[in-house]
C-alpha cells in the first residue's frame, strides 16, 4: 500500500468521523433542548471540538497531497 492510498483512506475515515461527530453533537444539543440526555459523559461542544480537530487533519492531508501533485507537474 503506497503513501497516496494511505493518505486517501485516512482522509476519508477522518472526514466521515468528523461528520458523524458533528451529527451526534447536533442530535445531543437538540435532545438537551427537550430535557433529554443521551451522552451524559460529554457535552455537545466537546463532540464539536473533536470533529474540528479531525477536520484540521483532513485539511492538512489534502494540502500535502496538493503540494505533492504540484511538485510533480510544474
Amino acid at each position: 500500500m503506497n503513501l497516496e492510498k494511505l493518505e486517501s483512506v485516512v482522509s476519508r475515515v477522518f472526514f466521515l468521523g468528523a461528520f458523524l461527530l458533528f451529527a451526534l453533537a447536533l442530535f445531543e444539543r437538540t435532545a438537551i433542548e427537550f430535557d433529554l440526555r443521551f451522552f451524559r459523559a460529554t457535552q455537545p461542544v466537546t463532540l464539536m471540538e473533536t470533529a474540528v480537530v479531525l477536520l484540521v487533519f483532513v485539511i492538512a492531508i489534502q494540502l500535502r497531497a496538493i503540494r505533492e501533485v504540484l511538485k510533480r507537474n510544474p
